[in-house]
């Protein structure tokens, strides 16, 4: 009878030991796959803030040269104005409305941009200019950073989300409210070149 007693006591300890492990290692995971996705975001704000940046240095540059382009420069300036009013904190992250207020302001951002460099053409003085060329290239590679860090940030939130939806981690992630987070798409209407009218 001892020895039957001893072995059903050696089977709920080791069955205790497995069920804590098992949680254990499916919760950090979550939590190290939250964290990174977490990191990316800020990495794709980071790259966000850049460009808000270098904005007002190169309307005022622009300004200098093309006085009577004002509709385009108020354009650029309201744009950015509206961006950065729209944030998108990371417990927003699984908030699909909040996304996409987020992406659309972003890329109205980036359409009168892409209309503020094509005025350069008209200016033949604005295209030689070294301030210009250098903040030119300085958004170029910025709009370059914002899409890889938004890539990255896509590559990891499905990297998580696969992680909590698949079982058994999903048991664990609806026990203790891991949620997925929502992808960065392409705004609407974003595969249409911006027409440029002169």
């Amino acid at each position: 009878m001892k020895k039957g007693l001893l072995i059903l006591l050696a089977i709920i300890v080791i069955a205790i030991i497995g069920c804590y492990s098992f949680f254990k290692s499916n919760y950090n995971s979550m939590v190290t796959g939250k964290e990174q996705v977490e990191a990316q975001w800020s990495q794709v704000e980071n790259q966000y803030q850049r460009r808000n940046d270098l904005i007002p240095n190169l309307v005022a540059t622009v300004k200098g040269y093309a006085t009577h382009e004002k509709e385009t420069l108020t354009g650029v300036i309201e744009a950015r104005s509206k961006a950065t009013q729209v944030t998108l904190n990371v417990d927003d992250l699984n908030n699909k409305e909040a996304m996409k207020k987020f992406t659309e302001a972003q890329g109205q951002l980036s359409s009168a941009l892409s209309r503020l460099m094509a005025v350069s053409e008209r200016y033949p003085d604005l295209k030689a200019n070294q301030s210009f060329l250098a903040l030119q290239t300085q958004l170029e590679g910025t709009e370059n950073r914002i899409a890889t860090e938004r890539k990255r940030f896509n590559d990891s939130a499905r990297a998580y989300n696969t992680m909590i939806k698949t079982f058994p981690r999903n048991i664990v992630a609806g026990m203790f409210d891991f949620d997925s987070v929502e992808y960065f798409s392409a705004t609407e209407g974003a595969q249409t070149p911006t027409e440029v009218k002169f």
